[in-house]
C-alpha cells in the first residue's frame, strides 16, 4: 500500500493526448506525484514542482493497466479510441472502440478490486456531453440520457459502470462531461488536434472552411486549459462530486458558421490577406446524428459544488493559437 505519509500519487491514463497533455500541465504545479502513462511517451513541462514518472503503455493489453493504478490515491481516465487521423467517430459494433472506451473502465475498476484498497480511489473520467444525445439533455446533465451514437454509448456505459462501483465503495467515482474541447498556444497537441486546429490550418493554406450543415448548429467551445483546471477541482472535492456526473462547459453557445468566421478572421489578421471563405458543402460518409444537435452546456452545478469557473476567452485562445501556427509556417519557409 502507499505510503500515508508521501505526497499524493495521481495516474493520469492518457496523458500523452491533448486533455492529458494540459492536465499534466496543471498538475505538474502541485506537490505531487504523477505518474504518466500513453500510448506516447509524454513531456513534462519545466521547473515541475511534482515528482513525475512516464510510461509508455498499450492500456488495452491487460499486462500494464494494474500496475499502472498500483497505489493511486486518484485516477484521471482519459483515453479514448481514435480511429482514423485524430477523430473519436466511431462505428456501431466496433468492438476495438468498445475495448478502449468502455473495456478500461471496467478494467481499472476490477484492478482496484483486486488491490484490495482500505480507502476508496478517485476515479476521474472524462464524458461527454453529447451523451445525453439531445440538447435539453446535455445542458446541465440531469435530463434522460438517450445517446445517438457509438461513441456516446460508449461514454454513458462506462459512466455508469464507474457509478455502480462507487455504489460498491470501491471507487469514488466522477465523470466530468465536457463541452467541446479545443486546444491554444504553441505546443505541438495544440496546434494538431481538433476541429479549431484543423480548420486554422486549412485557412493558413488559403482553403474555404467546409460545414456540412447551414452553420447555425451551436456548439460549447471549452478551452483544454479549463477542462483540465476542471479535472484538478473535482480532484481536490472528490466527497463532493462522488458517485455522479458534472457538466462542464462555458454556457456560451457559438454557431459553426461564426466560430470558422472567427477562425478565417483571426487567420486573416496574422497573413494580411482576405479571410478565407466559409461555405456549406454536403455531409460526409462518416458524420454522424450528433453533428446536427445543439450542445451547450450549464455547468453552474459544478461551479457551485467546487468553484471552478472557466477563463479562457474564445476569441483570445484562437489569436494565440493563429500567432503560433503563423510563427511555426514562417520558420519552416525559412
Amino acid at each position: 500500500m502507499a505510503d500515508s505519509t508521501a505526497a499524493p500519487l495521481i495516474t493520469v491514463l492518457g496523458a500523452s493526448g491533448m486533455l492529458g497533455t494540459a492536465l499534466t500541465r496543471e498538475l505538474a504545479t502541485q506537490p505531487v506525484r504523477l505518474r504518466l502513462v500513453g500510448r506516447r511517451p509524454s513531456t513534462p513541462p519545466p521547473d515541475c514542482r511534482a515528482e513525475i514518472e512516464v510510461r509508455e503503455a498499450d492500456l488495452t493489453t491487460g499486462e500494464h493497466l494494474a500496475d499502472a493504478v498500483a497505489d493511486a490515491d486518484s485516477v484521471v481516465h482519459l483515453v479514448a479510441h481514435i480511429a482514423g487521423p485524430g477523430t473519436w467517430r466511431v462505428a456501431d459494433g466496433d468492438r476495438v472502440a468498445e475495448r478502449v472506451n468502455v473495456g478500461l473502465v471496467h478494467d481499472v475498476i476490477e484492478a482496484i478490486r483486486a488491490q484490495r484498497r482500505s480507502r476508496p480511489p478517485v476515479v476521474a473520467f472524462a464524458g461527454s456531453v453529447s451523451q445525453a444525445g439531445h440538447s435539453a439533455a446535455s445542458a446541465d446533465g440531469t435530463g434522460p440520457d438517450l445517446p445517438l451514437t457509438g461513441y456516446d454509448r460508449h461514454k454513458l456505459e462506462a459512466e455508469q459502470a464507474l457509478e455502480s462501483a462507487t455504489r460498491e465503495g470501491l471507487v469514488r467515482g466522477i465523470t466530468l462531461r465536457l463541452a467541446t474541447l479545443f486546444s491554444q498556444g504553441s505546443d505541438p497537441i495544440a496546434l494538431d488536434s481538433g476541429v479549431v486546429a484543423v480548420m486554422m490550418r486549412r485557412a493558413f493554406a488559403g482553403k474555404p472552411l467546409t460545414m456540412w450543415h447551414d452553420g447555425t448548429v451551436k456548439r460549447d467551445m471549452l478551452c483544454v486549459d479549463d477542462a483540465a483546471r476542471a479535472f484538478v477541482a473535482a480532484l481536490e472535492h472528490p466527497d463532493r462530486l462522488a458517485g455522479e456526473h458534472w457538466t462542464i462547459g462555458t454556457g456560451q453557445a457559438t454557431s459553426i458558421f461564426d466560430l470558422f468566421s472567427t477562425i478565417a478572421k483571426v487567420v486573416s489578421s496574422h497573413t494580411k490577406l482576405p479571410p478565407v471563405p466559409v461555405l456549406s458543402v454536403p455531409p460526409a460518409e462518416h458524420s454522424l446524428a450528433t453533428d446536427l444537435v445543439d450542445f451547450v452546456a450549464t455547468p453552474a452545478r459544478f461551479e457551485q459544488a467546487c468553484g471552478w469557473t472557466p477563463r479562457e476567452s474564445l476569441i483570445g485562445s484562437l489569436d494565440r493559437t493563429a500567432a503560433a501556427v503563423a510563427a511555426e509556417l514562417g520558420d519552416s519557409r525559412r
